[in-house]
């Protein structure tokens, strides 16, 4: 498409700058245009810590945004996903070491339920009841922050690192490891929506109960 039908095409529209969230100092992310306010909402904005902390050694970590608010000439965003770059998880692979991986899904104080997988290296070839105790750590761990920690103080231990650090300092006396990374973390659901699907659980719940006791 030409710059001139792009131009056409985006006449009388808005542009909105987009922000990230305030625990990541409301820095610019990018500019978005609609027609209408709405329109903005639930857009997703992808960068890399790199581009929000200022610093050339985070350019491995992903960060996704996603628009839910608009200003009259801003568009703010909640964090959603974190993620490491394939090539950089590639880079970490070694011939004659294990490989760790969990899945974690936790719920944070403030009723955010995310899915965190944490990965392990390890210096050389672990057995397998190593590399099962320290997937345990790897979840045990996932699991107390979130027990400890609102959405914002989860997402901060996780980006900044503490989570890893914190697995790597208990884990590497099982095993040597090389690194403990968080590869990839997501906002599966909001308060409210974890809500309203314990309210639908509970709804099912009770129609079992009345069926089994109809049966009898």
């Amino acid at each position: 498409m030409s710059e001139r039908s792009v131009s056409k095409q985006q006449q009388g529209k808005r542009w909105y700058d987009v922000l990230a969230p305030e625990q990541f100092d409301r820095r610019e992310l990018g500019e978005t245009p609609a027609e209408e306010p709405e329109d903005v909402l639930g857009r997703t904005i992808e960068t890399t810590l790199a581009d929000i902390s200022d610093d050339a050694s985070e350019n491995n970590t992903k960060l996704t945004f996603k628009i839910n608010d608009v200003g009259s000439d801003a568009a703010y965003t909640e964090w959603i996903k974190h993620e490491l770059t394939r090539d950089y998880l590639r880079s970490l692979v070694r011939r004659g070491a294990s490989k760790i991986e969990a899945y974690v899904t936790v719920l944070t104080t403030d009723d955010y339920r995310l899915q965190v997988q944490p990965v392990a290296f390890t210096t050389k070839k672990a057995d397998s009841s190593q590399e099962q105790a320290i997937r345990r750590v790897m979840i045990d761990l996932v699991e107390e922050a979130a027990d400890e920690r609102t959405f914002e103080g989860m997402v901060d231990s996780i980006v900044e690192g503490r989570l890893s650090s914190a697995i790597y300092g208990e884990a590497k006396d099982i095993y040597p490891l090389r690194r403990v990374e968080i590869q990839k973390a997501t906002l599966e659901a909001r308060p409210e929506e974890v809500a309203e699907e314990e309210e639908t659980s509970v709804d099912v719940d009770a129609e079992d109960v009345e069926v089994e006791g109809e049966a009898e």
